[in-house]
């Protein structure tokens, strides 16, 4: 059975483009989104990038917690054997 695996995450909306990486507040993922944060259009940019690092489909990831703030906690199910090892360059790029 795959595994559930959960991130914590902070937003930054409104960037240039989009990018995943980079290491805020010591252990959530910096993920930077071109969308504003008005009516959703962010969360969904950040599912998108998400699911583009994970290498899962977009309705394999979903926000948890924290769907109108920057900080949140996203889930992705099913997780990919690798997701530690992912999420580990991600945060050191």
């Amino acid at each position: 059975m795959p595994d559930v695996f959960r991130l914590d995450v902070r937003v930054k909306p409104g960037a240039k483009r989009d990018a995943v990486g980079g290491r805020w507040n010591g252990t959530a993922l910096v993920v930077a989104v071109a969308a504003p944060a008005v009516e959703g259009k962010a969360n969904e940019a950040v599912r998108k990038a998400l699911a583009e690092a994970f290498g899962v489909r977009r309705q394999d990831v979903r926000v948890v917690r924290g769907e109108r703030g920057r900080d949140k906690v996203v889930q992705v199910d099913p997780a990919p054997p690798d997701a530690r090892e992912r999420l580990a360059r991600l945060l050191d790029g």
